[in-house]
């Protein structure tokens, strides 16, 4: 069901009752979900948080065809556990998820695809020196040496995230967030210490 619905526009995905789905809360949709078991419950889960969920997938992985499996794999694993969610925020619940998915994915990938430094390419690298440039090369290595929430946290504050921004896209707390990048930054700096200087 999910393969199908992924590549469909909204408006195919919302049809007859749902377009009733259409106009309840997230929890009401899964509380309908749980009672009924209706797809069209969960179609619309999936139409009003797929963007979503692909653009935190996305910020976790270069490649799109990357992401896109992890999405996919985020809502799968949505779609067997919704029974279990027990209240509150959906939306939060789903990007534990998909933060969960990511992470598992990104664990299989094997090290020397993982590591490769032109999935993170940094403007104006070429402009500089090709000692700067070797440093730079190295620090993106060694960035995928840590923690996947290290790496993410300090990969959107290179791309100028605030820490509310990191914390709202990821689904991590603001205090986590700032512990992740003290702690990311850290390591870099001990992995960096005899080329910076």
């Amino acid at each position: 069901m999910l393969t199908a619905l992924w590549n469909f526009r909204i408006s195919y995905v919302i049809e007859g009752r749902a377009r009733i789905v259409a106009a309840l809360p997230d929890e009401e949709v899964v509380r309908t979900f749980q009672e009924t078991g209706g797809d069209d419950c969960f179609a619309e889960l999936f139409a009003r948080h797929r963007q979503r969920v692909y653009a935190a997938c996305r910020r976790f992985f270069a490649d799109s065809a990357t992401a896109e499996d992890a999405a996919q794999e985020a809502f799968l694993r949505a779609y067997r556990n919704i029974r279990s969610f027990q209240g509150g925020n959906f939306l939060g619940w789903l990007m534990k998820i998909t933060k969960n998915a990511c992470i598992d994915l990104w664990r299989k990938i094997p090290e020397e695809t993982a590591s490769e430094d032109d999935d993170f390419p940094l403007p104006g690298a070429r402009e500089s020196s090709p000692d700067m440039h070797l440093a730079v090369e190295q620090i993106w290595r060694e960035m995928g040496s840590l923690t996947p929430e290290q790496r993410l946290c300090l990969e959107m504050k290179i791309e100028g995230y605030s820490y509310e921004e990191t914390a709202a896209r990821t689904g991590l707390s603001l205090e986590a967030v700032k512990s992740h990048l003290q702690n990311g930054r850290r390591m870099l700096w001990l992995k960096m210490e005899g080329v910076l200087y």
